[in-house]
Parts: structure tokens; C-alpha cells; sequence
């Protein structure tokens, strides 16, 4: 079966697309980059990597990384943001890859939810991508409203993504999230029972 990328930008719904399609299609198989990123940062020797990039500033005194702390220093700066990804995202992207060839001769979908998809070439690993989308106006408002941002902050955390326009122009499908959950789900169920309809052939 085939590995799906989910991709869009910051608050523009993913996880929520996920969650629905999780519903819809139980047993698929999903790999979240968050999630392992969120898995990596505990390892000895990617802490050892963070410490001698950043220094000692983004841990705290018991030796625990301060995530905010680096977050806020790679959306404000475009250097360290790139330095942060060469740590982690080669790592990431022998994980999900790993797991979509393993998977590739399961009955069930591969789904990977890859927020930085294009941004790592991701998009030659997938049969298909879909982009997760929404108004710049309403993703700014999700934002700062679910990180406590002020609007400059949330801005420059958009800016430092790749635009979504861009992304929309790559994708295979596009799900647009402007308003409710109920439409939402509607393009889950839409798009699951038209890829349970094609035929898929390996890469």
C-alpha cells in the first residue's frame, strides 16, 4: 500500500486531519516527525549535539533541555534553525523511511505527518502528499492563540516556514481548513474512500 505525506504549515490543521483519518481507516499506520523529534532530543548523544550548537543556555541546571528556550531561538534566527534541522532531521527521515519500507507490504496505508516535508525532499519517499491548509488570516489567530503569542512572534514563526502557497502548488491533494471540523472531516472521508478506490503500484 502506499505512504501518504501529510504535510501544511504551523496551525493549519494536521494533526487534526490525522486524527480524523485515524477514525476513518483504523489499523493505518502512522509516523508523526513531531513526536520523534520530541524522542530524539532525549538521546545522549543528539543532547551532546544541541549542547555544543547552542551551549549550555537551552538546558536547565538539571541537564534537561528547555524546548521554548530553543524553540524561540530557531524561529528567530534562520542559521541556528537550519543547524537544529541538520541534528535532527536526517535521523527523522531514516525513521519514517525505514518504517514506510517495512510497511510497504501491509493491506493498510502508510500516512506520515511531516510538518518541514518539502523543506527535507520528503515528497520523493510518498505516492502522494497532501497539503493541509488555511487563510494566512486564520492560521495567524489559531497560532497565537495556542501558543499565547504576540501577532509579531507568530508571524516570524510563518515566515520561517517555506510559504504555503508554495506547498499547495507541489501537493497531490489539498485540504483546506478555514472554518469548522465538520468540513474538516468531510475532505478525511472524501480522500480516504478515493484512495481505497485506486490501484497503487510500488515506487
Amino acid at each position: 500500500m502506499p505512504a501518504i505525506g501529510i504535510t501544511g504549515g504551523i496551525s493549519t490543521g494536521k494533526s487534526m486531519f490525522c486524527e480524523y483519518l485515524r477514525e476513518i481507516l483504523p489499523g493505518v499506520r502512522f509516523f508523526n516527525a513531531d513526536e520523534a523529534a520530541h524522542a530524539l532530543v532525549e538521546l545522549p548523544r543528539v543532547r551532546q549535539e544541541i549542547r555544543v550548537e547552542f551551549g549550555s543556555a537551552v538546558f536547565s541546571s538539571g541537564g534537561d533541555l528547555n524546548r521554548e528556550k530553543l524553540r524561540a531561538i530557531v524561529f528567530r534566527d534562520s542559521t541556528k534553525r537550519r543547524a537544529l534541522e541538520r541534528i535532527l532531521h536526517p535521523r527523522i527521515r531514516r525513521q519514517w523511511r525505514a518504517e514506510a519500507k517495512r510497511h510497504r507490504n501491509s493491506p493498510d496505508f502508510f500516512f506520515a505527518d511531516i510538518p518541514l516535508l518539502y523543506e527535507t525532499g520528503g515528497e520523493s519517499l510518498c505516492d502522494r502528499v497532501v497539503v493541509v491548509a488555511c487563510s494566512y488570516g486564520v492560521q495567524l489567530a489559531r497560532l497565537t492563540a495556542r501558543m499565547s503569542l504576540k501577532n509579531g512572534e507568530a508571524e516570524q514563526m510563518i515566515k520561517s516556514q517555506m510559504p504555503l502557497e508554495e506547498k499547495v502548488a507541489r501537493s497531490d491533494h489539498v485540504v483546506w481548513n478555514n472554518g469548522s471540523r465538520a468540513p474538516l472531516m468531510e475532505q478525511a472521508h472524501f480522500l480516504a474512500a478515493l484512495w481505497q478506490q485506486q490501484s497503487w503500484t510500488k515506487k
